[in-house]
């Protein structure tokens, strides 16, 4: 019993020491390079040409590049998400878009969920000590469908429900799938809004139909999320998942 506990604890010390390198590369990289700068939709506009020209001569170094970022954006809990999943459509295109976000929002996501449960958790606690006692008994009640019910309805900030769910119970691989389900629909939707967005040249083009498209999905997406998280509440699909 005593190996089984000092195991647990090594493993949980090799995990602390990970997350933490994890996040100090991240930040370096971050802010040494001063990335936040150019985390804004006039300065997506304006660059979107270059980008796509490097894209096009350099396709590996732009994805890899993109999708650190992506990754360092979503781990750190820093502002510029939503820019940078418009920046996926308008650089990679639709799927590409979609396959870079899906991928990198979860792992992000996940880095914030590890930070939280084993470096942080006492400021986060801190910090949620209002929310928590309504996430644990969301938890208790619905299981793993209440973090896809939050990840589909965003009625939490994405950057808090990672740092919230770690500290409850919930498995790390439990966390990833479902996340990664349930990010999806907004992803897709924000990634076609930024292939749209990389179209606007002149302020007609704002009123084309697919641009206008694109951000009515935008505004209709709560209210579809809503229905699915309805319909799977009631067929009773993963309830009791932990």
């Amino acid at each position: 019993m005593m190996r089984l506990s000092g195991t647990a604890a090594q493993k949980a010390n090799r995990i602390r020491v990970l997350v933490v390198v994890a996040i100090l590369m991240l930040f370096a990289a971050y802010f040494g390079l001063d990335l936040g700068r150019d985390l804004n939709l006039a300065h997506l506009k304006a660059a979107q040409a270059a980008w796509q020209a490097y894209y096009a001569e350099h396709p590996v170094v732009a994805m890899w590049g993109y999708f650190l970022l992506y990754v360092a954006v979503t781990a750190l809990s820093l502002p510029g998400a939503a820019i940078m999943t418009l920046a996926g459509g308008a650089i990679f295109g639709l799927w590409g878009g979609i396959l870079l976000v899906s991928f990198a929002s979860t792992i992000g996501a996940t880095l914030a969920f590890l930070a939280s449960r084993h470096v942080f958790r006492d400021a986060v606690q801190r910090r949620f000590a209002d929310r928590l006692p309504a996430i644990h008994a969301g938890l208790a009640k619905d299981g793993a469908f209440y973090l896809f019910a939050l990840r589909l309805v965003p009625l939490i900030p994405f950057f808090a429900i990672n740092l919230a769910m770690g500290l409850t119970p919930m498995k790390t691989s439990t966390f990833i799938w479902v996340s990664q389900v349930g990010m999806f629909a907004g992803t897709v939707v924000y990634v076609n809004a930024g292939t749209q967005l990389a179209r606007v040249s002149d302020v007609a083009d704002i009123l084309s139909p697919a641009l206008l498209g694109s951000f009515a999905l935008i505004g209709l997406l709560p209210l579809a999320a809503r229905a699915a998280v309805r319909r799977i509440q009631a067929s009773g699909r993963f309830r009791g998942e932990r």
